[in-house]
């Protein structure tokens, strides 16, 4: 492994393919054994840094249309929270199922990388051993015809990472080649490494006709929007002619979002929103409030949008406020998935609710263009080594971060692999400003 980061790091990848690739590698994993291990836990009591591990692992065989790229960067997301607390149900179901090389009592997890090919499998002709390359984490066989006018209703699809094995906290990763995309020349490997899943995401849940199809003059709620999936779409909405209101739970974060271009910003903890009155009772004088507070931002408009991932804790309030005709676009739901609505202000106000999960390639790769167009910048907010990751996910866990937590792999530090100065001049601001820097 060392000779192929030295070639890396040196620049000089043309030497790739003709280097060894490891029997083994480092990875991050769960294991099989311990998957009971939080069993009578509140969720929010178990903690990420007891189950995650940093093992050497087998190389896994490489398969045709597939890549083994060695992982200089990747980043944390909530499937690798889920992962790691065996909610809401253990991944090693989706393993066993997958079979073949992928069941293993380890599951080496992680859904975002940016790195260096290193093999392809047969069939492989689009990258080659040396490319700098992201990856996005739609897993998709294509086997069926259900998937051909969108990879997402596949039967098979999966998320890399999440339901397979062999993910991107680790050394070396194994991807089909259709997950690929150019790295963004003008970004360090942490910062190109921590745009994918969200970035493609956020692109397909707010942009793309799979989604809400936001066009110019959309006032757009967004839920936690200077979080992962948030600081996406917060830009997408202010990239896009609309009208983002940008919720949030500190005045750091709200900070955060004016930075970005934001004007109407709601501080949900500043303000005292509690939409259960307790575990089983909603409290619809609270969606009113909320409401009015929405109409009192906007001059009186209700959201065209609610672009909606916190789930459970929030779900009922974004049916309510959402204007009549309006959408109500989700996904993830890491506050809970059993979702309680009042369906008298869904039907009798012609609202649409509308699932939405992860990105087709197309979309993904749409999304990649903007980040390496300098259009979409990456939120990196703090950055762990690999024996940190525990740490990392823990942080996400408790909300206790901003944009996106990523994580170096074989990259030595930070800083590293930018090729394109003059652009990241101009954007240097932008790029940095989940840092505080």
């Amino acid at each position: 492994m060392q000779k192929i980061l030295d070639a890396i790091l040196a620049d000089e990848l043309d030497a790739i393919g003709s280097l060894d690739v490891p029997e083994s590698y480092r990875g991050v994993t769960v294991h099989a054994d311990e998957a009971d291990m939080f069993s009578g836990l509140e969720t929010r009591d178990k903690d990420p840094r007891k189950s995650l591990h940093v093992d050497e692992v087998a190389t896994p065989e490489l398969g045709p249309g597939e890549a083994l790229v060695a992982v200089m960067a990747s980043a944390i997301n909530y499937n690798t929270v889920w992962t790691s607390i065996f909610e809401p149900v253990s991944t090693f179901g989706f393993l066993k199922k997958l079979g073949g090389r992928h069941n293993l009592p380890y599951h080496v997890v992680g859904s975002d990388l940016a790195g260096v090919v290193v093999r392809t499998g047969p069939g492989v002709t689009a990258w080659k051993p040396g490319d700098r390359v992201v990856a996005h984490c739609l897993d998709v066989p294509l086997e069926a015809p259900d998937g051909h006018n969108d990879t997402m209703l596949d039967p098979q699809q999966r998320i890399w990472g999440f339901e397979t094995n062999f993910g991107g906290l680790a050394d070396l990763a194994l991807v089909k080649s259709n997950q690929l995309m150019p790295m963004p020349k003008h970004l360090t490997w942490e910062e190109a490494a921590s745009p994918g899943l969200v970035n493609s995401t956020a692109y397909r849940q707010l942009v793309s006709t799979n989604g809400a199809n936001m066009k110019q003059g959309d006032t757009v709620l967004i839920w936690g929007a200077s979080g992962g999936l948030g600081s996406y779409a917060t830009q997408f909405a202010l990239n896009g002619g609309a009208t983002p209101i940008c919720v949030v739970s500190s005045p750091e974060k709200a900070e955060i979002v004016r930075s970005m271009g934001a004007e109407l910003i709601i501080d949900r903890s500043a303000e005292g929103y509690k939409f259960w009155k307790d575990e089983h009772e909603q409290d619809p004088r609270e969606w009113k409030r909320f409401g009015a507070r929405i109409r009192e931002l906007t001059g009186g408009e209700d959201p065209d949008i609610v672009f909606e991932h916190p789930g459970r804790e929030t779900f009922g309030a974004s049916v309510f406020v959402a204007r009549k005709g309006g959408k109500i676009v989700t996904c993830a739901s890491t506050s809970g998935y059993m979702h309680q609505y009042d369906n008298r202000y869904l039907w009798m106000n012609l609202k649409s609710i509308i699932s939405s999960h992860f990105a087709n390639y197309r979309e993904a790769w749409e999304a990649n263009r903007l980040v390496a167009k300098g259009k979409i910048h990456p939120t990196v907010s703090k950055v762990y080594s690999m024996d940190e990751t525990g740490q990392a996910a823990h942080d996400v866990h408790r909300n206790a971060h901003q944009g996106k937590v990523g994580v170096l792999c074989l990259a030595p530090e930070e800083g590293l692999g930018v090729l394109d100065h003059e652009l990241r001049a101009q954007h240097l601001t932008a790029i940095n400003r989940f840092r505080g820097v």
